[in-house]
């Protein structure tokens, strides 16, 4: 008998692995609405939907591995990566979903979210002063006006899976929408700054790099507080913090 394994569990959602069929268990059935709705919109690869009975969606294993993993060397090749450029390029082309996204939030709301955050990490000694405001100095950069495109909201490395140099799937899709998109590129890339340069190449022209770069502190200082909320080490060698420092 195959072994239920947890994939991910904290207090919003789980997802737990049997065999070959992924089990997310979400008490929000808007955010399951939103990935079922995206999967069947998104113009690459996703996992099939097998049944869906609330607060439970059951989908198929996608085959391939995982691109890489935050805090990570990543093991897939310079043409595995601009490959899952050329596919987030597919997906910024595609007309545009019906709901706004996780990476579509209005710049007065984001300045405002951004501000709050870097008040509780310097308020309550989480992070050093200096490395709070430079990371802030930077991600000033990212609160510019965009046009909204189709966006996954959650494109981390370990979201997108190959086979060798080919995209087999994107899964995870419970924050798709409308939004901008420096926040797709500015996650799968984050940490991963060395592939950069491949993800680019495959996604094509007109990338503003200073914008991804200011998207990494931004993306970095809104999510320290959640992810040690969470149960998650944000401080672990080569995640969140370790993005932080290495803008001084």
């Amino acid at each position: 008998m195959d072994e239920v394994e947890v994939v991910v569990a904290h207090s919003e959602r789980a997802t737990l692995r049997v065999g070959d069929v992924f089990l997310k268990v979400d008490a929000d059935q808007t955010r399951i609405d939103v990935e079922v709705e995206a999967m069947a919109l998104a113009p690459v690869p996703t996992p099939k939907v097998l049944w869906r009975k609330p607060p439970v969606l059951a989908i198929a294993a996608v085959p391939g591995t995982a691109l890489g993993r935050l805090g990570e060397p990543s093991t897939a090749s310079p043409a595995a990566w601009a490959a899952a450029g050329a596919a987030i390029r597919q997906l910024h082309d595609a007309p545009l979903p019906p709901r706004p996204g996780r990476g579509g939030r209005g710049l007065d709301e984001l300045a405002a979210d951004l501000d709050g955050e870097c008040e509780w990490l310097v308020t309550n000694g989480v992070l050093p002063a200096g490395l709070v405001t430079r990371n802030r100095q930077v991600a000033e950069a990212a609160l510019r006006p965009w046009s909204p495109v189709f966006t996954h909201g959650d494109l981390q490395i370990a979201h997108v899976f190959v086979d060798g140099d080919e995209i087999t799937g994107i899964i995870d899709w419970s924050e798709a929408g409308q939004g901008n998109a420096l926040f797709d590129l500015a996650t799968l890339t984050l940490g991963h700054e060395e592939h950069l340069g491949d993800v680019v190449a495959g996604y094509g022209t007109d990338v503003d790099l200073d914008g991804i770069r200011a998207w990494w502190s931004l993306r970095s200082l809104l999510g320290v507080r959640w992810l040690i909320e969470h149960g998650f080490d944000p401080f672990a060698p080569g995640c969140e913090v370790a993005v932080l420092r290495s803008r001084l």
